[in-house]
This record gives C-alpha cells, structure tokens and sequence, in this order.
C-alpha cells in the first residue's frame, strides 16, 4: 500500500444535529442572545465535533514532537542546535514550560523524539520514534526522503491512535526544533506563493540582521524547489521538517478519527496548513489558539481562513499557547452546559 494513500481517506464529518441541539441551548440560556459572544460559538462548534449537545473538555492530549533541520547549519537562529535535544531531556525532567502548563491544566503529555544531533538516549516519558539526527538541508536538496516523511507523518498519526485509545475530547500538537522556524517559513511561502521578506521572522530571537539573512537562505531554497510547490505533499517534503511533517499527519488523523485539534503558533499553524492543503476536509476540525508575535504567522492564519483565540505576544511553540487558551474552551464548555435556561430559572425570556 502506497505509504501516503492514508493522508486522502475521507475525513469524519461534523454532526450537524448535534450543532443544532447545542445552538438552540443558546438560545433559552438566561443570557441576551450572542452576548458570550465567541464562546457561544466554541461551544456549539465543540458540541458539532464532539457529536453531543453539551460538549466537555477534561480530557487532553498534548504531543510534542522533537527534531533537529538541517538548516541549521546556515546561522539561522539564535542559539546553537545542540538545544534541542537538551529540550529532550528538559521535556522528560517536566522543565519545560509546556510540562508545567500540562501539570496545572491536567493534561495527558507525550514527548516523541524523531532525531536530533545529540542524541539524549531513551528517556521516561519520551517516545523514541527515531528517522535521523537531522533533516538534509534544504537549501539545495530535499529536507527529506519519502520513507522519511513517511515515517515523520506516520508519527503523528500513531499519536492520534493513542489519543483514540484514551478517548481524548481535544489533540493539542506541539514542536521543538532549532531553526524550525525557517523550515516553517519556507514551507509557507510555497504553500500560499508569499516572499521569504514578509514572513520571516525573529524566531527563537534574531536581530533585523539575522531576520534578513534567514529570508536570504528561504529565498534561495524556495527558489530552488519552486517546480514543486504545486504538491503540498511535495513541499512539504522538501521544505519541511521531521516534526512539521509529525503535526501535519497528527492534524489529518485527528480528523479521520473525529478528534477535534487546537492549533498552536506559527509552526504548528504552517503544518495544519499543509495538512488542509494536503486533505481539505479537515479543516472543519481545527480550532486556532493564538497569533504569535513570530511575523508570518498573520499571514498564515488569514490563509487558514482562521480566528484565532488570543494574541498575547507568545513564540515559545511547544504547543504552549494552545495550552494557554484551553481554559478559554473549558469556560465556554462549562458555560453552555451549567448556564439555566429561562425556564429553569424562572426569568423572563425577550419579547
């Protein structure tokens, strides 16, 4: 079986019902119509995706997925690549400022490590699904093979199948990568045809020196793969990253398997859009925490056609906006399920 066929099977359609059941639940809540405003709207979205009237968010799934790019070796960040895989280690010791945000919002944290230059070893906590120490660079060849991305997509998938397992109501994606900022950036501006000068930003901190040069080397690697940015598939492959790759799989099988997704920043965003490029559908399954202060990512989000939740400045990655706007959700799950009814309440409903 071709090992990409799974990316296109039909994805799990919303229920329309259930949407109806919860938007009519609005309707008779002892509030004036809308005045929740976007939380109205979270929760009968939630209730369509979840399938039930009263959707509820108390189990969640935070993956991060962990790998070193190859372009790293052009000086296009700001700290050295041996970085992430002491994340690695600082992940599995609960160091990390998503660890701590998964311990106080009680979330499920799982840690997959695809490849990174130095290599921490096996590690508790981590899942060790190893492809190589690093993505080739991009500047003039392929970020990966296909049985490489084959294997980073596949990692993705495997995390939304224990996700499956444990009934989890929300999937939140989450990466760590040196210079996986400019592999996002480069993967974007072939997916929507923008310049590497408008998207590139500062990353993990670079000055408007080395914001320059990064959209220098993107601008020379987009140009070089330019005859296949018609293949989302293609470019992602090529521009992309293991962990890219592993959020843009997780994305599609979260999907598939109708486990709603709240998207991260600027890296996970760029991967939901190759996922969405890649199988349209799934779109409907995605939910947006934040805008980052990263550059692109505006112009990434207006591609998605998506509203995101916040803008607090955040560009850890990590999936740690999305785990700062989840409380957002649970008030508006709790809201729309504990709320009277005017009914209920003995309180007069409008004329």
């Amino acid at each position: 079986m071709d090992n990409f066929a799974w990316l296109h099977q039909p994805i799990a359609a919303p229920d329309e019902t259930a949407r109806a059941a919860a938007l009519a639940r609005q309707g008779v809540l002892t509030k004036p119509p809308g005045a929740l405003g976007e939380l109205e709207q979270l929760a009968v979205t939630l209730a369509a995706l979840q399938r039930r009237e009263r959707p509820a968010l108390q189990r969640v799934q935070i993956s991060v997925f962990a790998a070193d790019h190859g372009i790293a070796a052009e000086n296009v960040s700001a700290f050295p690549q041996a970085v992430t895989g002491e994340m690695v280690r600082n992940f599995a010791a609960g160091g990390a400022a998503i660890s701590v945000l998964a311990r106080e919002l009680g979330a499920t944290l799982e840690v997959v490590h695809l490849g990174t230059v130095n290599d921490p070893g096996p590690l508790p906590g981590v899942r060790r699904d190893w492809i190589a120490a690093s993505s080739t660079s991009f500047l003039h060849a392929a970020a990966m093979d296909p049985s490489q991305l084959a294997q980073a997509l596949a990692a993705g998938r495997a995390s939304i199948a224990a996700a499956v397992e444990n009934r989890t109501e929300l999937f939140i994606g989450g990466e760590m990568g040196i210079a996986n900022t400019t592999a996002a950036t480069a993967l974007a501006c072939a997916l929507i045809d923008a310049s590497p000068l408008e998207l590139a930003g500062a990353g993990t901190g670079l000055d408007a020196a080395g914001i320059r040069h990064k959209a220098e080397i993107v601008t020379q690697a987009v140009a070089f793969h330019r005859a296949f940015a018609v293949d989302p598939l293609e470019s992602l492959r090529r521009l992309g990253g293991f962990e890219i790759a592993a959020l843009a799989g997780a994305y599609i099988a979260a999907a598939q398997a109708g486990v709603a997704v709240l998207v991260d920043g600027f890296i996970s965003s760029v991967a939901a859009l190759a996922a969405v490029r890649i199988n349209p559908a799934c779109r409907d399954w995605l939910l947006f925490a934040h805008q980052s202060a990263e550059r692109g990512h505006a112009r990434v989000l207006e591609a998605l056609e998506a509203r995101p939740l916040l803008s607090l400045g955040l560009r850890l990655g990590e999936g740690s906006g999305a785990a700062a706007a989840l409380p957002l959700l649970r008030l508006a799950c709790a809201l729309h399920a504990g709320m009277a009814t005017f009914e209920q309440a003995g309180v007069s409903a409008k004329s």
